[in-house]
């Protein structure tokens, strides 16, 4: 078996062959749309969620040729609340993946309909693809997928996260917050790829408390990182959330055991693996690499 480095390129090479297929050419109209959508997914990012997609693809033995496909529709998801998020009405930020954000490089009407475009052509891969073999799991992947990313998911905890900006919140509530903000669209992106293939029911349980913990502990070291890593080495702005007076882990408990908490968070998640067997293999190396990671 291929160590953990090469599996991540791997998957990492074919999502984006993927992706490149699936985005509409630069060349054609409208073409500055089209431009600044390829800009934004592109040649960047860690790409973790397809990588939780294709490892959790593993556990139910789903083929990878159908994996690859979700994988690409989370990302796109996640690439869309990116360009939205930098713009002024949100984070307001100049700087995303060590390039211009999209509203810096183009315009903000344009960033504001890359968006729209790349969370629609998120669902329109799923629609168009065979996924798992079956019509009925198809359509509730799809409902999964808009669950995470809408009211009750990832613009849900956007909107609670900019509701409170300069106020204090207990270690709950910033929980709660990041389930939906962060968590959600992580908890999909393990779904959908176990979905590709056979899935019981304990096994979805599994996989779903290993991706809420791992959500949750994505989220804790990016708070670190934002506090102790400079822009160079993020690739985005450091030091945002303090400047910006935001509720985050590190204000709440400290940068040291923040860390702890995410390291329980992963002792959690893995312990939720163990029925799995050596099938969750990629799962357990994907924990280690989101709480261990230094950009």
């Amino acid at each position: 078996m291929t160590d953990f480095s090469a599996w991540t390129q791997a998957c990492q090479a074919r999502v984006e062959r993927v992706l490149a297929e699936w985005l509409p050419p630069s060349d054609i109209a409208p073409k500055r749309l089209h431009e600044a959508m390829r800009y934004a997914v592109l040649g960047g990012g860690k790409r973790v969620r397809p990588l939780l997609a294709f490892a959790a693809g593993e556990v139910t033995g789903a083929a990878v040729e159908q994996v690859q496909h979700a994988a690409a529709a989370v990302e796109l998801i996640h690439a869309y609340s990116l360009v939205h998020d930098d713009m002024p009405a949100m984070d307001d930020d100049a700087l995303r993946r060590g390039k211009p954000t999209v509203h810096v490089e183009f315009d903000e009407a344009t960033a504001l309909l890359v968006g729209d475009a790349l969370q629609s052509l998120a669902f329109e891969i799923l629609a168009a693809q065979p996924l798992g073999g079956d019509a009925t799991r198809q359509i509730g992947m799809i409902g999964a997928l808009a669950r995470a990313c809408g009211s009750r998911g990832m613009a849900g905890g956007q909107a609670i996260d900019l509701a409170n900006v300069g106020k204090a919140l207990d270690l709950t509530e910033l929980e709660f917050m990041h389930i939906h903000k962060t968590g959600a669209l992580i908890r999909a992106s393990v779904l959908l790829g176990a979905e590709c293939g056979r899935l019981s029911a304990p096994d979805r349980a599994a996989l779903d408390h290993y991706a809420k913990c791992i959500g949750l502990a994505f989220q804790i070291v990016d708070d670190v990182l934002d506090a102790e890593v400079p822009t160079a080495t993020l690739g985005k702005t450091a030091g945002k959330d303090a400047a910006n007076n935001k509720p985050t882990y590190v204000s709440l408990l400290g940068a040291a055991r923040a860390r702890e908490l995410a390291f329980e968070l992963r002792a959690d998640a893995c312990a939720a693996l163990d029925p799995l067997g050596p099938t969750a293999r990629r799962l357990r190396e994907l924990a280690d690499f989101v709480v261990e990671r230094t950009f």
